[in-house]
């Protein structure tokens, strides 16, 4: 196979070119070469050398082509992939495309904006931490939400076909890089849960440079945004690998309420209670998991009630405790059955 310099400065001669009156812009927050996530490299090629891969997907547009406007680095083989909701129901512009991924899918369309081994920008990248745009990553903006009643298709609950044009790209890209087939081992948290760093999701740095798969925006350090929340994984990890989607392994059977489960009471049975509000999306709890029923918790049920209004107790605007109905309705939320 032939191979190619390791660090080219960028691949935009080969591929749709601006206009003569485009400005090219530099990024200002990416490095004059890529990192490399820690564990990989060449292994047919002579030292400072690889394969050369493809870098347009076959079936994508290139309606909105920004490499010209904002080139990236090459990245020498991609090898992680991480998925994004542009929570809205349209191509987004990314202002001009400051602020693009390598590709969007909409529907059963599939638009190009980079070269796949060209880092993109969707990710914020602070000075003195970890690089993120540029370690060998591959970016997916899926339009749509990860929020319940936003813009656009409701990625969590995605169907087969809904994922079917994302698993196409996926597979394709991983049969053209070293990108193994894979979910990160965090957690895919229901939004607002997954917003931040307190739930446990995001990787730390060490983390991030070693990882290498699928995982989320909610999972890079220096990001907070949460998206793409609870996303099909496993679904859509199964789709890309042609066989079908195994039904989703419940955590564990429905269980009782204990009666010494109530606010400012200690409970084992609190630290269910908490685990189960995060994944179902009632989160963040400062301080979990812990035993105690406190009032971050019981703020927590309040906002499970706030959008449960059945399971709420009759008279009470602000209801902090859970009820046994609550409970049994709370698990089959977070996904038990």
């Amino acid at each position: 196979m032939p191979c190619a310099a390791r660090w080219p400065t960028n691949v935009s001669s080969a591929w749709p070119s601006p206009s003569a009156s485009t400005t090219t812009c530099p990024p200002t927050d990416l490095p004059p070469r890529p990192l490399l996530h820690s564990g990989e490299g060449p292994s047919s090629c002579p030292e400072g050398e690889l394969p050369l891969s493809a870098t347009k997907y076959p079936s994508a547009d290139t309606a909105q082509w920004f490499s010209g406007r904002h080139p990236g680095d090459t990245m020498p083989h991609p090898n992680v992939i991480v998925l994004h909701t542009t929570e809205g129901g349209s191509w987004p512009d990314y202002s001009g495309g400051s602020v693009a991924p390598n590709f969007t899918v909409k529907g059963g369309q599939v638009r190009q904006h980079f070269a796949a081994n060209e880092s993109s920008r969707a990710l914020v990248n602070k000075s003195g931490g970890v690089q993120t745009n540029t370690l060998n990553v591959i970016q997916i903006e899926l339009v749509g939400t990860c929020e319940k009643g936003g813009p656009g298709l409701y990625w969590p609950n995605a169907s087969d076909a809904d994922l079917k044009p994302l698993a196409d790209l996926v597979r394709w890209l991983t049969q053209q890089y070293p990108i193994p087939l894979v979910s990160t081992s965090k957690p895919w948290l229901a939004y607002p849960s997954s917003y931040g760093s307190k739930n446990g999701q995001r990787m730390n740095f060490a983390e991030w440079t070693n990882f290498r798969g699928i995982c989320g925006h909610q999972h890079v350090p220096e990001n907070d945004h949460g998206d793409p929340g609870n996303f099909p994984i496993d679904r859509l990890i199964a789709l890309v690998k042609g066989g079908k989607p195994a039904p989703s392994k419940p955590s564990s059977g429905i269980v009782a309420l204990s009666a010494g489960v109530r606010p400012g009471a200690r409970h084992p049975q609190v630290k269910d209670l908490q685990q189960l509000l995060i994944k179902a999306g009632y989160g963040p709890i400062k301080g979990a998991v812990t035993d105690y029923y406190g009032v971050n918790t019981q703020a927590a049920v309040a906002r499970f009630h706030d959008r449960n209004p059945k399971y709420k107790s009759i008279g009470l605007i602000r209801d902090p405790r859970i009820g046994p109905s609550g409970f049994v309705a709370l698990q089959k939320l977070a996904g038990r059955r």
